[in-house]
């Protein structure tokens, strides 16, 4: 069996980061058009514990740390893009001290305190499936009286319901990536997105890593976590099917409650999938609707994005020891 690494990555504001084994490297092009980046070691406690290795609960653990790890990257992307704007407030205020300015490019991502980093992941995790799991439930909650007079079976009128709710789920999470991409800066962190998938797919391809090269490669990849978030939704219907129709507050509870379930399920279905790249079946559910879907959360980059992109993966490449320069 091949020991290649398979990087991943994620856009953030004006950069990207590139994921590796043991390190992870963001790079980030400032106001002044000058790439900086950093890099730091993952945690071994994460990403090279046995619980890293048994199935369902690997799923947690690195999807746990990818939302704190993102969050991370993006605050200190954050910082590199406001940059301009601190020196012109420190120029019209001297006092103002150098502790107020953002990292240089030979630093590593400002301390987050512990309390504002899992702060700003719960407030997006409790928005996110406020709004994908728990909202769905109650709009069907309206439906349900004329689905029981509609049907003459209490388990078909329950069915009936669950698909209703995970069609208007799958309903809101397209339009909220469709209505988000209209945002122009938005639109750049997609841009970003889409360098960042190529850059990935030359690197595994063995080509040169030169804009001219990456730019003929697809802006989709098999790997995108919009398609872990796809499944999620869809994974999410046969799951809470199988609950029947318990009275809202029941059903709004397990809707909370098993939503790491679903994610589990969902990491392990995608990672047989891209084990058994050689079932179609499994290609058409599965690796085809997510490449679809990234049509709205990729846009094409132009050279210096992907500049920036080839420039994180190099960045992590170095400080895990597998840089080809």
């Amino acid at each position: 069996m091949s020991d290649k690494i398979l990087y991943g990555g994620q856009a953030v504001i004006e950069g990207v980061m590139m994921r590796g084994r043991r390190y992870v490297a963001c790079a980030v092009r400032d106001p002044q058009g000058n790439i900086v980046s950093t890099s730091e070691p993952l945690s071994p406690a994460i990403y090279t514990s046995r619980w890293s290795k048994i199935p369902f609960l690997r799923a947690m653990t690195i999807l746990w740390d990818t939302l704190v790890l993102g969050t991370k990257m993006l605050m200190y992307s954050a910082n590199i893009a406001v940059e301009e704007e601190v020196k012109k407030e420190a120029a019209k205020n001297p006092a103002m001290t150098n502790a107020a300015q953002p990292d240089n490019a030979s630093a590593t991502p400002s301390a987050i305190p512990v309390g504002v980093a899992l702060g700003t992941v719960l407030i997006a995790l409790a928005f996110g499936i406020g709004l994908f799991f728990v909202s769905p439930l109650v709009l069907v909650n309206f439906a349900d009286p004329y689905l029981t007079a509609t049907f003459a079976s209490a388990d078909v009128a329950s069915l009936a319901s669950n698909i209703l709710e995970g069609l208007i789920r799958l309903a809101l999470f397209l339009a909220y990536i469709y209505l988000i991409g209209l945002m122009p800066d938005v639109r750049r962190v997609f841009a970003y997105h889409g360098a960042e998938h190529k850059t990935i797919a030359a690197d595994e391809a063995g080509v040169a890593l030169v804009p001219e090269t990456i730019h003929q490669y697809s802006k989709e990849h098999p790997r995108c976590g919009t398609g872990f978030l796809l499944v999620v939704v869809v994974v999410s219907i046969f799951v809470f099917a199988l609950l029947g129709r318990p009275p809202i507050e029941w059903r709004i509870i397990s809707r909370i409650v098993l939503v790491p379930v679903v994610a589990a399920l969902s990491y392990e279905l995608i990672k047989f999938s891209a084990a058994h790249k050689n079932i179609s079946l499994l290609n058409y559910l599965v690796v085809q609707p997510s490449l679809a879907l990234q049509s709205l959360t990729t846009r094409e980059p132009d050279a210096k994005m992907i500049e920036v992109a080839v420039a994180a993966l190099q960045k992590v490449k170095a400080a895990e020891g597998n840089s080809s320069a």
